[in-house]
């Protein structure tokens, strides 16, 4: 499969986060062409600050490997993983990270910082952005623009109509 197909399957995974308000961000975790682990923004969801796409994936692959060295994968994303992911895609020892759009506010693996640039880490991860970055891009902006409607462009007043709304 090619680095698109992959990610178009993010994107399948950024779209489940919708359905509980959740940023629509997805990942998946390929080894030899295998899917082995996925996952979704599950913030809001679960009330959790880890619960970002990426974690959940590695989680995902590391309960089904039984291990949690992830070497000789791939992660694919939707948008450039923050601090907190890109350490844990480092702890993990993945091989490559595939990116979607651009993160010019958190991003940490090339656009605020870049972890995987850091030579006294121990281990180096390949990173490429930037692929399907309209699509994945798109899917944020809509979400945001909704979220600013829905709260005449005060976001605490779209999180209170949301969980008002269920």
């Amino acid at each position: 499969m090619k680095r698109e197909a992959y990610l178009r399957l993010a994107i399948e995974q950024a779209k489940q986060a919708l359905v509980h308000g959740d940023v629509p961000v997805g990942a998946v975790l390929v080894r030899d062409g295998e899917v082995i682990g996925s996952g979704f923004n599950q913030k809001e969801y679960r009330g959790d600050p880890t619960a970002h796409a990426e974690i959940l994936a590695l989680r995902d692959a590391a309960a089904r490997l039984g291990r949690w060295r992830l070497d000789d994968t791939e992660l694919y994303v939707t948008l450039e993983p923050c601090a907190m992911c890109a350490g844990a895609i480092i702890q993990a020892r993945i091989s490559r990270v595939v990116f979607g759009a651009w993160d010019s506010k958190g991003g940490a693996l090339g656009s605020v910082l870049n972890l995987a640039s850091i030579p006294a880490l121990n281990h180096s991860v390949d990173v490429i952005g930037g692929i399907l970055e309209d699509e994945c891009g798109r899917l944020l902006t809509e979400f945001f623009r909704e979220r600013r409607r829905e709260s005449g462009g005060m976001p605490e007043m779209a999180e209170r109509a949301r969980l008002e709304n269920g």
